[in-house]
């Protein structure tokens, strides 16, 4: 778990105001509805929403590969329209669907290609590419092409060319998917280590909740083109936890389940496996708890086992997701 109250620099990305809408009349869709924030330097930020939130355009729009209708967008405090190579030159990014690397080209000459694109003599970043390389399990494969190796092998090849010339701004559209889950804790602990020993700045946008969780030291989360949550991942767990306690008991009936109803917020009822009775979560904190004891007790129930439920993010995120579908 990276320490999440470490303090970083200046911004390395700030966006004002953002919008992009395609089409006309009523067929337009505003897919960046006014976003506005700010990625501080040396840090991890997650961008979360379900399909269709506009992650994609933002960070296209952002990359400015997408011309946006409306707003600013400046990397390391050089706006992006006035001065572009500037602002783009410390700059990468591997997108979902792009073939990021050349597949004939070993391994190591793609990183040695990038390195040069980037305008970096590759032989000045030969040490780097070797700890790439060992840090993320591709040394034993550095001289085979990229075209032999499986999907996962492929990603990480990405990530390690991306990361090449030294870019010190980094994207990353779903950069964990198709890794197993080794894979996925290594790419994660290099991104983790990135950004901690050398100010690396990343944005991520994913579905893989528990990489978000894990790696990133903040959350936006999108909805219909918005953001409607955009806080340190702490926070956001601290938002779910507003106290939920899970009850299991062989005591547990239909019954006590249905008074349990009439007096709290059931959030939860399963069936024990191979056991009699039920596991119950229910909405209680501070004082409510004892009130919960008692009315288990007033109904002859022994609670077996009464444990504290923790959130986890991919929770806090169907929470204010689906409150923003609500009319």
């Amino acid at each position: 778990t990276p320490d999440r109250t470490t303090s970083h620099g200046e911004p390395a990305v700030e966006v004002e105001g953002l919008r992009k809408r395609f089409g006309e009349g009523d067929d337009a869709v505003v897919a960046v509805d006014g976003v506005s924030f700010a990625v501080e330097t040396g840090s991890v930020v997650g961008l979360l929403g379900p399909n269709g939130a506009g992650k994609t355009t933002l960070i296209k729009s952002v990359l400015g590969m997408v011309l946006p209708d409306a707003g600013t967008v400046r990397v390391r405090g050089v706006d992006v329209d006035d001065r572009p190579r500037a602002a783009y030159a410390s700059v990468d990014a591997m997108l979902e669907g792009a073939r990021n690397d050349y597949w004939r080209l070993t391994v190591r000459e793609n990183l040695r290609y990038f390195a040069a694109v980037g305008g970096v003599d590759p032989d000045a970043v030969a040490d780097r590419h070797d700890r790439l390389l060992d840090q993320l399990g591709l040394a034993d494969r550095a001289d085979t092409p990229v075209r032999e190796l499986s999907r996962g092998m492929k990603q990480k090849v990405s990530l390690a060319s991306m990361l090449a010339g030294g870019a010190e701004v980094v994207f990353l559209d779903e950069p964990t998917l198709g890794l197993d889950v080794e894979s996925s804790r290594i790419l994660q602990r290099e991104l983790r280590r990135l950004a901690e020993a050398e100010g690396l700045t990343v944005l991520i946008s994913s579905h893989d909740m528990d990489a978000i969780e894990t790696v990133c030291d903040r959350v936006l989360v999108m909805s219909d083109g918005r953001v409607v949550a955009d806080d340190d991942v702490d926070a956001l767990l601290r938002r779910a936890s507003a106290g939920r306690v899970a009850v299991a008991s062989p005591d547990l009936d239909d019954a006590t389940v249905a008074s349990l109803r009439e007096r709290f917020d059931v959030a939860a009822v399963e069936p024990r496996d191979h056991a009699p009775g039920a596991r119950v979560e229910v909405a209680a904190a501070g004082d409510a708890v004892y009130g919960l004891l008692d009315h288990l007790e007033a109904a002859g129930v022994t609670p077996e086992r009464l444990r504290t439920v923790e959130p986890d993010l991919e929770e806090v995120f169907v929470g204010l997701t689906d409150l923003e579908d609500e009319p």
